[in-house]
């Protein structure tokens, strides 16, 4: 399993642990990747993702999975979270198209 934030792309970065001496010698710094389960309300289901601490907070902020999915770019999304974003434009493609009618 990758470290790699499923939602948001983040991923394990490298640089340099710089001693007083200023040695410089090579780390890395790893994402606060957490294990969630998230609900959208599209299509009724719970979601299990891993994903960032930061991206958490972005989710709460947009309101949601749904929304959150919906401005985010395909690039960046891992391919569980690509499927599932395609998911949810279908169900509210059907949904925009059975309310006129109603």
């Amino acid at each position: 399993m990758s470290r790699r934030c499923d939602l948001t792309g983040k991923a394990v970065m490298s640089g340099h642990l710089v001693s007083h001496s200023n040695r410089k010698t090579k780390r890395r710094f790893l994402p606060n990747l957490c294990n969630v389960t998230l609900q959208s309300e599209m299509l009724n289901k719970s979601v299990k993702l891993r994903i960032s601490a930061n991206a958490l907070k972005s989710v709460d902020h947009r309101g949601g999975l749904d929304a959150f999915l919906k401005k985010a770019r395909e690039e960046e999304l891992s391919p569980v979270a690509r499927d599932l974003k395609r998911q949810i434009a279908k169900a509210v493609a059907a949904a925009a198209e059975a309310a006129p009618a109603a």
